[in-house]
């Protein structure tokens, strides 16, 4: 599944170069543009509100002192690289309060079959979709997030985790059984780590 990104928005060169030529009005309209996106992922792979804001601000603030140095070398957008920003910072929160690691630490790569479907429609609902995260410890969260919310490959979340592509996949599957089951929607037919086993023996 190829999720559409909250942060895909086309900035017009224009406003970019006057951005880099330190105009405010400029700075300004891009705060706007992508404030709520910024501030959703951080509110997802966080948790709490508190930290989404702080995490947004110092994704601004780096943006205001780096937004010189993007080029868009190789054709990159400008969105995917304020996207990396914010993921750095949203990750730095957590390895800071230990959460992350503490949590990695104790995480061990399991036979769990890989579930890259996506999330149960239950999941819609905002609130409950925030709730039922809530209870996921913070890089089963993350990697959640990352997949079907930003549409990263495993191989970018192993990068910005610096972990394996297979802790992404196992921390996916992982995830995946636990959201549907905290938002009570029963498993699609033939999901399960042993019905994959049977089918593969069939």
């Amino acid at each position: 599944m190829t999720a559409r990104s909250s942060f895909a928005i086309d900035v017009p060169a224009s406003v970019l170069a006057r951005a880099r030529a330190g105009d405010q009005a400029a700075f300004e309209q891009i705060y706007r543009w992508f404030e709520r996106p910024v501030f959703t992922l951080a509110l997802r792979m966080c948790g709490s509100r508190s930290e989404a804001d702080e995490v947004l601000q110092e994704t601004m603030l780096k943006l205001w002192s780096g937004i010189g140095g993007f080029r868009g070398e190789n054709g990159s957008p400008f969105w995917g690289w304020l996207r990396q920003v914010a993921v750095n910072e949203a990750l730095m929160r957590l390895r800071r309060e230990r959460r992350l690691a503490q949590e990695l630490d104790g995480i061990a790569i399991d036979d769990l079959a890989e579930d890259d479907a996506a999330p149960p429609a239950a999941a819609a609902d905002a609130a409950l979709l925030q709730r039922a995260l809530g209870e996921l410890p913070a890089a089963t969260r993350s990697v959640l997030w990352l997949y079907h919310g930003e549409g990263y490959t495993h191989e970018e979340i192993a990068a910005a985790m610096q972990r394996s592509t297979s802790f992404s996949k196992s921390q996916l599957a992982r995830g995946t059984r636990r959201l549907r089951m905290l938002l009570q929607v029963p498993e699609p037919i033939g999901s399960t780590p042993a019905c994959k086993k049977e089918q593969a023996h069939a």
